[in-house]
C-alpha cells in the first residue's frame, strides 16, 4: 500500500445504492482516490490486474462468481475490506487475511475503524522474512525459550512450544492451536515471528506458522500435519524448503 500518496481503492459491488455508500464515505475522508467502480466479480478482476488498487472494497454476493472465490482465485491479492450483508461468511473471510468484516448496514463510524485497520497494515504488503534456518551470528530472539506468553481473554497465558501445532491469521488476531485447544491472541504475524525460535518454527504462508516437529510430511505444495494440511506460499517455500533440509540426515 502507498505511504506517501493517497490509498488507491476500487469498490465491487453488484448494487449501486451499496456502491454509493462506500463512495459518499470515502468522499468525505481525505487521503482516499476511488480508481473504478465494479457491478460484478469478471469487472473486479479485470479491474484489479489492470489498475493494480492498493484496497478493495469487496461485496461476496454476487451474480455467477461470488466475491470470496474471486478474491482466493488471486495471485497477489490487495489488502480488501468485505462489505455484505451476509453473518456466515466472516471466518471464511478471515481465512483470507481480509482487513475488516462490514455487515450492510455499517456506520460512517465503522467504515472508518476499518480504514484504520487498513492503513495499520501497509507494511504487510510487504511480505514479512519468512523464517529460515540461521547462518551465523544472533539466532531468533526466541531461539532459547521452550515458552512464550500471549494475552488471551484479557488474561496472559503461559504457552508451551512444545504442544503447539501452528499458528494461523485471523484478521487482527493469531489462533494458536496446540494438543490441549486453541487460544485467541491480538497480535501481530510479525510479531509472532520475533518471539518463536527460528529452527523449530516456519512460516510457509502469510497466515500459517508451523511447528516443524509436528509436520508429518510435505507433498508438493502442502504440508501435513496429521490429518491437517496447510498450503506453502510461493514467497515461502525456498526458505522452508532449506530449513527442512538443515534437518535432514
Amino acid at each position: 500500500m502507498n505511504q506517501t500518496t493517497d490509498i488507491r481503492c476500487l469498490i465491487i459491488d453488484d448494487e449501486a445504492p451499496a456502491r454509493a455508500v462506500v463512495r459518499k464515505y470515502l468522499s468525505d475522508i481525505p487521503g482516499y482516490e476511488i480508481l473504478a467502480e465494479c457491478k460484478n466479480a469478471f469487472e473486479a478482476n479485470e479491474a484489479i490486474h489492470s489498475l493494480q488498487p492498493d484496497l478493495i472494497f469487496l461485496d461476496i454476493n454476487m451474480p455467477k462468481l461470488t466475491g470470496l472465490k474471486m478474491l482466493e482465485g488471486l495471485r497477489n491479492p490487495p489488502l480488501a475490506i468485505i462489505t455484505t450483508a451476509y453473518r456466515e461468511y466472516a471466518l471464511e473471510s478471515f481465512e483470507l487475511d481480509v482487513v475488516d468484516y462490514l455487515h450492510k448496514p455499517f456506520s460512517l463510524e465503522r467504515f472508518m475503524q476499518a480504514l484504520n485497520k487498513a492503513r495499520s497494515r501497509q507494511s504487510s504488503t510487504a511480505p514479512t522474512p519468512p523464517m529460515s534456518a540461521p547462518e551465523t551470528g544472533e539466532q531468533s530472539k526466541g531461539v532459547e525459550n521452550d515458552f512464550i506468553f500471549l494475552k488471551v481473554d484479557g488474561r496472559v497465558i503461559r504457552i508451551d512450544l512444545r504442544d503447539v501445532l501452528f499458528f494461523e491469521a485471523v484478521g487482527d488476531y493469531i489462533s494458536v492451536e496446540t494438543r490441549h485447544g486453541k487460544h485467541l491472541s491480538y497480535i501481530t504475524m510479525k510479531k509472532m515471528v520475533d518471539l518463536l525460535p527460528a529452527r523449530r518454527f516456519a512460516r510457509i504462508h502469510k497466515s500459517y506458522i508451523v511447528n516443524l516437529s509436528k509436520v508429518s510430511s510435505i507433498d508438493g505444495n502442502r504440508v501435513y500435519l496429521g490429518d491437517k494440511s496447510f498450503p506453502i506460499g510461493a514467497t515461502y517455500r525456498r526458505p522452508f524448503m532449506e530449513l527442512v533440509k538443515s534437518h535432514m540426515g
